[in-house]
């Protein structure tokens, strides 16, 4: 942690103005845009800090969403995933508007609602040159994409692949009527008799290692 300046002195907490909301160090924020129509930024807060006149200063960790990276949105991002960035600034604390969750990839794909404050990070970003970190993520159904929690997919009992229902030629009300289902290749494939397990409705099982491709973010 960086050392405050003389005349400066660190706080433990900054309660968001006209509300009871308590801000602490490694809370993730919602911070004031300078322009009213865009939605508000979101940052973590890495430090809280007041000057001789009481006037409090945060030190944040921007995060980016997908639209804001040099890369852009694609097929594939969530509409709440964002992008921890290397990007760091000192903000009024004035600016911050209310406080928000940042879930890793994996527990934002098990929380039964959403709520407005929920978003999820499943990559770093360096803002400078557009480099995520990993570089290489799990891909899934024939279109080869990786997977977008908002998008329901059903898995294959024979392969274990995960696939959207319209790659496999099916409405997504044709696909939440389904008790079990065989892609295409198992489909031909199999003769057998087939169980009738259900399926659930995202790819949380670890992917074969066939299926850790490098995508162009």
């Amino acid at each position: 942690m960086a050392k405050t300046k003389p005349g400066k002195k660190d706080l433990d907490s900054y309660t968001i103005k006209g509300t009871n909301k308590v801000v602490k160090v490694g809370d993730c924020v919602l911070m004031r845009p300078a322009e009213s129509e865009k939605p508000p930024y979101v940052a973590r807060v890495e430090k809280i800090e007041a000057d001789h006149r009481n006037n409090v200063r945060v030190r944040v960790r921007w995060y980016y969403r997908p639209e804001e990276s040099i890369g852009g949105r694609r097929q594939f991002h969530g509409a709440k995933e964002l992008f921890l960035s290397d990007h760091y600034d000192m903000q009024s604390a004035h600016t911050i508007e209310g406080k928000c969750i940042v879930h890793s990839f994996k527990n934002y794909t098990k929380l039964e609602n959403v709520g407005a404050e929920d978003y999820f990070c499943r990559f770093e970003y360096k803002a400078a040159t557009g480099a995520f970190t990993p570089d290489r993520v799990a891909v899934y159904c024939k279109c080869e994409m990786p997977y977008n929690p908002d998008d329901l997919m059903v898995q294959c009992e024979g392969c274990k692949d995960w696939f959207h229902p319209s790659c496999m030629g099916m409405t997504i009300e044709q696909a939440k009527k389904l008790d079990h289902f065989l892609c295409s290749d198992c489909d031909s494939e199999n003769d057998a008799k087939r169980s009738m397990n259900g399926f659930t409705a995202s790819p949380i099982n670890e992917p074969k290692d066939d299926q850790i491709v490098e995508v162009l973010l």
